[in-house]
């Protein structure tokens, strides 16, 4: 079965409907538009939940809950391609399933392989990425940009109608109002068709955004709209069929709970992530897919694992949450205060994603401090700053690291004003990142965009910590969070395994005390030094203990502050022959430009190279640490190289 899909996808039936000549659905158009339907749910049921099986995770609901507008669009696509600009553009880029699934039943894509879903090396990443996957014509991006690209699309295309797919979710972005008024300014013929099903990440937008209503929203902007019962196929073509014979933008507005049909996960918020794999099961099995539940029970859970199963300098410890601990922390912080003091001085606020960036537990022990909010970052962002204006007060920010990038001219904002703001932004690098390049928080050293002078007042100061492993984020929380001034704390999707010193006890445990601006000497060195942080820190301490197995004598540095010079730490490696920073950032944005600049600054030159993100991502998890080059063989080829290129100017001379 491993060449084989046991969903039979040759059943999905071409039905052309032209929707500016025919008024309602036929009989035999309603069926066979109805027994799509279920065929494209069930496969996406299937494929998405092998990632849930073998541990790549997904997103199953998104995609589940927009096939029946997605066949009913196909269908006009069909019948009417000289009207249509035939791409189902999507600006919810974890519904990256039924772009999969279209490719492979536009025969772009063999079925069989829709089993590799999210899996490392087989370009099937959880968002679409335009040259990675066959059949898939964009490039999503995260979340929210997708629209004002479509209306590019309808400027180049004037004759002719573009779709965008939205949802309640991405709809609450600033890009889409902004797309908006665009759109209603020149009459643009870009129809979209808006899955509404009140579930994001964290919440219902109807339970924590009070007042949030897509279409009143849209009609704001002056843009057309009906709502419709988006499990109701003739509510649903006639809403489409008015869209696409108005002129102008026009937005159907799809009404449904999400994950409609499918028990244990309707109308909940889970179903926004990958289906579980019983609940897979049990509705694959209802609906007689033998062999589709034999493979999620049995190969499907069959996953490639990280082909070194130890490193030394960690051996032994447990891997942590960083992300998380991030919450705990702060807890600590807020139990010191009365309860009055803790209202008054600090506000924490969420883009609905508390669960996956360590919020929760703020949420849940401290609620009279907690914002809970949708995804607004730059309005959100601008709130904790608003609120940090004050000397004594401190807005605390969390949100996925890619997503910094969008209030870089906010962060500018609150610098001028003088805000203190901890932000804390997980999901940094690319390292367990199977959502792929567009959710790589790679070019984090942007934050660090004040002018000189600000670094001298610390109400102005920006401040980069990205912490070793969770007992340094213990210590980095504790000592900055009354700092003044913008202070960023990264940390991984990934778990990170507890740094050791030589004797095997923890570097950062008992008597360590974490001094901002200070680097870490994690192990001394003769011949030069690895500088690193983050989850390339504990690649590199192995890589470390294993290079002085082969006689060659390096160090390691810690440099949990990003973007401020040691500066008795720097003329220590600096005097070395060698040095090699290694880093999960942009290598044409990170650290490694900065330190070399560092160095020469001082008259510092030893033999110089750097390692970081270079490519766009592998899929998968691990992976992506090898794709890139920052694996432990491949800094331990690199730092050899670099001294054969040291003795071989050294016999140059």
């Amino acid at each position: 079965m491993a060449d084989s899909f046991p969903i039979d996808l040759s059943k999905y039936q071409k039905v052309p409907i032209d929707p500016f000549s025919k008024a309602t659905l036929s009989a035999e158009e309603k069926a066979a538009i109805k027994a799509n339907i279920q065929l494209c749910r069930d496969a996406i049921v299937f494929f998405t939940a092998c990632g849930a099986a073998n541990g790549h995770g997904g997103h199953t609901g998104g995609a589940f809950d927009t096939v029946p507008e997605v066949v009913l669009l196909d269908s006009f696509f069909q019948a009417r391609p000289d009207k249509f600009v035939p791409i189902l553009f999507d600006e919810a880029g974890h519904r990256v399933a039924t772009q999969y699934l279209f490719s492979a039943l536009k025969g772009k894509l063999p079925a069989a392989h829709l089993k590799n879903y999210r899996v490392g090396h087989a370009h099937l990443p959880g968002h679409p990425e335009l040259g990675c996957t066959p059949g898939v014509e964009f490039s999503s991006g995260r979340l929210g940009h997708m629209w004002p690209m479509v209306n590019g699309w309808c400027f180049a295309n004037p004759d002719k109608i573009s779709i965008c797919l939205g949802s309640d979710g991405s709809q609450q972005e600033g890009n889409d109002a902004e797309a908006a008024r665009l759109a209603v300014a020149r009459k643009l013929n870009v129809k979209l068709v808006i899955d509404d099903n009140n579930v994001t990440i964290a919440g219902h937008p109807e339970d924590y955004l009070k007042g949030y209503d897509v279409t009143k929203t849209l009609e704001g902007h002056g843009v057309k709209c009906v709502a419709v019962d988006g499990e109701d196929v003739d509510a649903l073509y006639a809403g489409l069929r008015t869209a696409m014979t108005t002129e102008g933008p026009f937005a159907v507005v799809a009404k449904r709970k999400m994950c409609p049909g499918v028990k244990g996960v309707e109308g909940e918020c889970h179903g926004h992530d990958v289906i579980a794999l019983a609940k897979a099961v049990d509705y694959l099995t209802e609906r007689n897919y033998t062999e589709a539940v034999a493979w999620l029970n049995g190969p499907a859970k069959k996953a490639a694992k990280d082909p070194q199963t130890e490193y030394l300098g960690t051996k032994g410890s447990p891997y942590n949450s960083n992300r998380n601990t991030f919450g705990d922390a702060v807890c600590k912080v807020l139990a010191k205060l009365p309860e009055a003091e803790r209202k008054r001085r600090v506000m924490v606020i969420d883009s609905d994603l508390e669960g996956s960036t360590g919020l929760k537990v703020i949420h849940q022990k401290y609620p009279d401090v907690f914002v809970q909010s949708g995804i607004m970052e730059r309005g959100n962002f601008s709130a904790a700053a608003g609120f940090g204006m004050a000397p004594d007060r401190q807005g605390v920010f969390s949100t996925f690291s890619a997503f910094q990038e969008m209030v870089l001219s906010e962060v500018t904002m609150a610098r001028l004003n003088r805000s203190n703001v901890l932000c804390h932004f997980s999901h940094s690098g690319c390292d367990d990142m199977a959502d792929n390049t567009c959710h790589f928080g790679i070019n984090n050293m942007f934050a660090d965009n004040g002018v000189d002078e600000y670094q001298g007042i610390p109400s102005q100061k920006t401040s980069l910590y990205f912490p070793a492993d969770s007992l340094q984020l213990e210590k980095v929380v504790e000592s900055v969070f009354w700092d003044q001034g913008m202070r960023f704390v990264y940390t991984t999707r990934s778990k990170v395994p507890l740094i050791q010193k030589e004797d095997g006890s923890h570097f950062f445990g008992e008597g360590y005390s974490f001094v901002p601006g200070k680097d870490d000497l994690i192990r001394e060195g003769k011949v030069g030094y690895i500088v690193s942080f983050g989850d390339a820190l504990y690649r590199a301490l192995d890589a470390v203990e294993r290079l002085r197995k082969d006689g060659f004598d390096f160090g390691l540095i810690n440099k949990c502050t990003l973007n401020e010079v040691d500066e008795e730490m720097i003329q220590k490696i600096g005097s070395s022959s060698v040095v090699l920073v290694v880093e999960p950032f942009n290598k044409r944005s990170g650290l490694g430009l900065r330190f070399g600049t560092w160095l020469l600054e001082r008259g510092l030159t030893p033999k110089y190279g750097y390692i970081g993100v270079a490519k766009e991502g592998s899929g998968g998890l691990w992976e992506h640490a090898y794709h890139q080059g920052y694996d432990s063989s491949s800094i331990q080829a690199k730092a050899k190289a670099l001294c054969m290129q040291l003795l071989l100017s050294k016999a140059a001379k």
